[in-house]
């Protein structure tokens, strides 16, 4: 546009329900996701209390951020372990994810892990393949956990009844609920008026409850990712119970 010197107007809405852009307080479908990821998470609890020695497993999005893992956790209430990009884990060992498996079957009875894409890269082989967006594709991070869930239980003898979900789909098709609906119309509205005023190359988003104008290559230079310090990991790991896994 420059380059032919073209009067136009470059405006963004961010489009994103991992809720990882940075300065924003939340991204468009991102209350959405959650709401519906609580759903697979109480279908899996479900399913892990009717069985004997029963885990569910439940994958949801986060590349890099685990933001609707997080969220999704702590409104829900039912699940024992969260895991999510921002924060290491050990499977196996004295302090990994599967001797606390075993330790919640034996006090519990049944237990639900709720894990973002992300998560546990680092126990899967690295491709250099990518998608038609440009970002690496990431191993099956869920798969992976299922398996190796039934191989540690398998090898201690001690039966486990493991089911998994990946409702990937089921929460980015759902339609967006009222909150996301008015964010939406909201941010559609601003990004017509940024663009009327006559700025460009800037996002329309919702910042410390208001509604501003950020340029965009601010807000893109890096993912914004949960910080392991913060309040809420912190309120999710009271409602987990969950140890450290390292």
């Amino acid at each position: 546009c420059r380059k032919r010197r073209l009067k136009v107007a470059v405006v963004g809405v961010p489009k994103t329900i991992d809720n990882d852009i940075l300065l924003m307080d939340k991204t468009f479908g991102f209350d959405t996701a959650v709401e519906e990821a609580q759903r697979a998470i109480n279908s899996a609890y479900i399913e892990a209390h009717s069985a004997y020695r029963g885990i569910g497993i439940v994958k949801l999005m986060g590349r890099s951020s685990g933001f609707i893992a997080m969220q999704a956790s702590l409104a829900s209430g039912q699940v024992d372990i969260c895991l999510i990009p921002e924060v290491a884990f050990h499977l196996h060992g004295p302090h990994g994810v599967l001797g606390h498996l075993k330790y919640l079957l034996e006090t519990k009875g049944s237990a639900v892990l709720c894990i973002a894409e992300g998560a546990g890269q680092n126990f899967l082989e690295k491709t250099n393949a990518k998608d038609a967006s440009g970002n690496i594709v990431l191993g099956d991070i869920g798969v992976h956990i299922q398996q190796e869930i039934k191989k540690y239980f398998k090898e201690l003898g001690a039966p486990a009844d493991v089911k998994y979900i990946d409702p990937t789909y089921m929460i980015r098709a759902c339609r967006a609920n009222a909150s996301d609906g008015i964010l939406c119309t909201v941010l559609g509205q601003n990004a017509v008026h940024g663009a009327f005023a006559g700025y460009s190359g800037i996002t329309v988003g919702i910042c410390n409850t208001h509604y501003v104008y950020l340029p965009i290559p601010e807000v893109i230079s890096y993912p914004r990712a949960v910080d392991p310090n913060s309040r809420m990991w912190h309120r999710c790991l009271t409602s987990t119970g969950q140890p450290d896994f390292i």
